[in-house]
C-alpha cells in the first residue's frame, strides 16, 4: 500500500508571487456536467461514451449492484464501455479506499474511469478512488440526502464510522447523473434531510461573503455566483419543499420534486463550495461527538438544527422563526430533543459547542464566535423550535 504522502496531497489555496500582498482570489469550481431527469439512469453509458470513458470500474453496494447497478451495467455495456465491478463494504475509510486502488491497479488494463453508484459515503470512495488513480470520477447518486455529488471533496471515516479527515481535490466530477424517478422512490427521509442540508447553503455563503475573512473550501473568496446559487437554492426550497415532498409520498416525479432536488444536489453542492461554510455545519460536527446523534441523525437532520443555531447567533429572530417554521413542515429537526438531546444536559451541550469550535470554517462568521455564544444560540435554536412545533 502506497503512502498517503504519496496518494493525496492536500488542496492549498492559489500562491501569490513573491512579496505581492492582495486579497484573497475569488474561486469558483463545478462538476463538468451535471444531467437528471426521469430515466436517465438508463443512458449512463451514452453519457460517458460522449464524454470519452472505454473501460470504467463501476462502485456500488451489494444492495446498489442488485438494484441500479444492473441497469447501469447495462448501458455501459451498450454503450461498448467495459466494466470492473467494484463492490463497496460499508464505510468511506481509507482501507476501502487503498482496497480498491490496489485491485484496480492491478489489472491487466487500467480503467480510465470510476463510476460511484449510491449515497453519500459511495460517492466519497468513489472521488478518493479516482483521484488516486488520477481518472475522471462519474457519480450517479440514488439519494438526494445531501449536496456531496457535485463537490470536489471527500470525507474519510475510520472503520468504525467515526469522522477522521476530509480530503478536498483540484477536480469536481467529470459528470453527475441523477435519475428523479430513482430519487421518488428512495423514501421522504432522505429527500427532506437533503432540504436541512441545502437550507444552509445561503444563510451560510451569505455569512462569508459579508465577513472581510471569509474564505471558501476551494482557498479562496465566495464568488458572486457561488452566492446567487445559494441564494436560489433557499428560495427553491421555500416555494417548491412541501410540494416535492408530496411528490415523493406518492412516488411520483413532479415539477415541485425535480426543482427540489436539483437545489439539493446542484445548487447546494455550487453554492457551499464556491459560496463558503460557517455556523450551521459546525454545529452538524458538533453533533457528531455524541453517538445517539452520530449513529441515528442523517447528516442534513443535523444541519438543519445548524441553520438555527447560526440564524439566533446572528440575530436573525424573523429568519430563524421563517426556517423553522418550514422545517417542521417537512419533518426536520427544530428542537435538541428530536436528536436525542437534552436541553439541560450541559456537559453533552458543551462537548457539542467545542467540537463546533473546532470547524475550520467557523471563522467565516462577520463577527467572532465564542464558545459562550455559540451555546447560547444552540440555546436559543431549541427555544425557537419549541414555539412553532408546539
Amino acid at each position: 500500500m502506497a503512502s498517503e504522502s504519496v496518494e493525496y496531497t492536500p488542496y492549498q489555496p492559489l500562491a501569490l508571487p513573491p512579496g505581492v500582498t492582495a486579497p484573497l482570489p475569488r474561486i469558483f469550481g463545478s462538476v463538468a456536467r451535471y444531467i437528471q431527469g426521469p430515466g436517465v439512469i438508463g443512458y449512463a453509458g451514452h453519457y460517458l461514451s460522449r464524454l470519452g470513458f472505454t473501460r470504467c470500474a463501476l462502485l456500488a453496494s451489494t444492495r446498489g449492484q442488485q438494484a441500479e447497478g444492473g441497469l447501469v451495467a447495462q448501458s455501459l455495456a451498450e454503450a461498448g464501455i467495459a466494466t470492473e465491478i467494484a463492490t463497496f463494504h460499508g464505510e468511506c475509510s481509507r482501507q476501502e479506499i487503498h482496497r480498491h486502488v490496489d485491485a484496480l491497479r492491478a489489472l491487466e488494463s487500467p480503467v480510465d474511469g470510476v463510476v460511484a453508484l449510491g449515497g453519500g459515503k459511495i460517492v466519497d470512495a468513489g472521488r478518493a478512488i479516482a483521484h488516486r488513480l488520477k481518472v475522471p470520477v462519474a457519480v450517479i447518486p440514488t439519494l438526494a440526502s445531501n449536496d456531496a455529488p457535485c463537490a470536489a471533496v471527500s470525507v474519510i471515516y475510520t472503520p468504525e464510522g467515526i469522522t477522521e479527515d476530509a480530503e478536498i481535490y483540484d477536480e469536481n466530477p467529470a459528470l453527475v447523473l441523477v435519475d428523479s424517478a430513482v430519487i421518488a422512490r428512495a423514501g421522504e427521509r432522505y429527500l427532506v434531510a437533503g432540504m436541512g442540508d441545502a437550507m444552509a447553503t445561503w444563510y451560510e455563503a451569505r455569512a462569508c461573503a459579508r465577513s472581510p475573512h471569509g474564505v471558501t473550501a476551494f482557498g479562496g473568496r465566495p464568488t458572486l455566483a457561488g452566492t446567487a446559487l445559494a441564494e436560489l437554492c433557499a428560495r427553491t426550497l421555500y416555494e417548491d419543499g412541501e410540494a416535492a415532498l408530496h411528490a415523493v409520498r406518492q412516488s411520483q416525479v413532479s415539477e415541485a420534486l425535480e426543482r427540489v432536488i436539483e437545489a439539493n444536489t446542484l445548487l447546494s453542492g455550487l453554492g457551499y463550495e464556491s459560496g463558503g461554510l460557517a455556523v450551521a455545519h459546525a454545529i452538524a460536527q458538533g453533533f457528531t461527538v455524541i453517538p445517539e446523534v452520530h449513529h441515528h441523525a442523517l447528516h442534513g437532520e443535523m444541519v438543519a438544527m445548524g441553520v438555527l443555531t447560526q440564524l439566533a447567533l446572528e440575530s436573525s429572530q424573523e429568519e430563524a422563526e421563517k426556517a423553522a417554521t418550514f422545517f417542521a413542515a417537512v419533518g426536520l429537526p427544530v428542537q435538541l430533543r428530536q436528536l436525542d438531546l437534552a436541553a439541560d444536559n450541559t456537559a453533552q451541550l458543551n462537548e457539542i459547542v467545542q467540537a463546533a469550535m473546532a470547524f475550520p470554517f467557523i471563522g467565516n462568521m462577520p463577527f467572532t464566535v465564542t464558545a459562550e455564544s455559540l451555546l447560547r444560540a444552540l440555546l436559543e435554536a431549541d427555544r425557537i423550535g419549541c414555539g412553532v412545533s408546539r
